[in-house]
């Protein structure tokens, strides 16, 4: 692979190593996740596995889990 960015089709990240690790309860629709050989990690739509994929630094991801964590992100689900 030339070169991983945020919007890249996700299928050609792979079909290996994608996890769903927010699914559940929500008719199918689920955010999946692949960790990337370089720590980043990239986001997929479940129902659209070759629509584009959302690249994160594995220090953004923490931010928003610690953040999520905390109860930041409460707001968008209130």
């Amino acid at each position: 692979m030339d070169r991983i960015y945020s919007g890249m089709r996700a299928a050609d990240l792979g079909s290996e190593g994608w996890t769903k690790p927010w699914s559940g309860g929500n008719g199918g629709n689920c955010l999946e996740a692949m960790r990337l050989d370089d720590g980043r990690v990239a986001l997929r739509q479940s129902t659209d596995p070759d629509g584009p994929a959302l690249i994160y630094t594995r220090g953004e991801i923490v931010a928003f889990i610690e953040g999520a964590k905390a109860g930041e992100a409460d707001f968008l689900v209130s």
